[in-house]
């Protein structure tokens, strides 16, 4: 992998930022094609709504925004990913954000995850994470640093070699998955989950919601517990680096049942239409 702070090539940060001291920021990841930042302006967009609503100081968006391009023009591969990150900045101890003018960008390229293309062929399995995450309106929808739960649900989904995890909140409500958001369909109806108190409203997810608008499919963002995808047709994930694959299984867990699913047809019906 390779990082620039602050716009230099390097590998370090000071020990006192925030991101480091309480995970004080947040991030969003690019798929790179061809030597040109997918969806970029929607990236750039991402960061600048989650910072504002961290109370962030803000970087020179036009500036980073042509930092970005530059990276991309001057890496050997032409497919790859960028990740993004923005910090509240360096100093001080406490909590206090009192004082932060200048935040700390935080710029990585590395290698393109190449599992995906199999898994859009086999479909994708699942299982339940038993850990869940926390439910907090303030938080809810952005892609911040406090990433310490999928850790620990990634943690799970290697232990039995799964491809991702259905993850609920504390009461039990269904949300998302690990790194990628999820929808399920039944007839023309298609439900995903309802972020207003948990989970990452991701830029896939928003551009599947826009174009399900307007296509003969009915959507509704839900409230439901996982029981509901055990008598769906078709479950998807989706993430800008998927950006979308079919679910062929879910393992609910020792003693439990297995769901088995065969449709492709809204998969079949969004695949292209999500590659831009």
């Amino acid at each position: 992998m390779s990082y620039w702070v602050n716009g230099v090539a390097c590998r370090q940060i000071d020990a006192s930022d925030r991101a480091v001291q309480f995970g004080d920021g947040c991030f969003t990841t690019i798929h790179v094609f061809n030597h040109q930042p997918k969806n970029i302006d929607n990236h750039i967009t991402r960061l600048v709504q989650d910072s504002a609503r961290l109370q962030l100081p803000q970087p020179d968006w036009s500036q980073l925004k042509e930092h970005i391009q530059q990276i991309c023009q001057q890496q050997a591969n032409d497919e790859f990913v960028m990740k993004v990150i923005i910090s509240r900045g360096t100093g001080g101890r406490g909590y206090s954000s009192v004082g932060f003018e200048q935040p700390t960008v935080i710029v990585s390229v590395s290698a393109f995850p190449q599992h995906y293309q199999a898994i859009q062929q086999t479909g994708a399995n699942l299982i339940l994470s038993k850990v869940p995450i926390s439910k907090n309106p303030y938080l809810a929808g952005i892609k911040h640093l406090n990433r310490l739960e999928q850790v620990l649900i990634r943690q799970e989904i290697d232990a039995v070699q799964a491809d991702e995890a259905l993850v609920v909140d504390i009461d039990g409500v269904l949300i998302e998955c690990c790194s990628a958001n999820i929808f399920w369909r039944k007839g023309d109806q298609v439900f995903t989950p309802s972020l207003a108190t948990s989970g990452v409203n991701g830029l896939m997810r928003q551009k599947i919601i826009a174009l399900l608008s307007t296509s003969q499919y009915h959507l509704q963002e839900v409230e439901r517990f996982p029981d509901v995808l055990g008598c769906c047709e078709e479950v998807l994930l989706c993430n800008t680096l998927m950006p979308i694959l079919p679910v062929a299984t879910i393992n609910l867990g020792k003693d439990r049942s297995q769901w088995q699913y065969s449709s492709r047809e809204l998969f079949e019906y969004l695949f292209l239409r999500c590659q831009i």
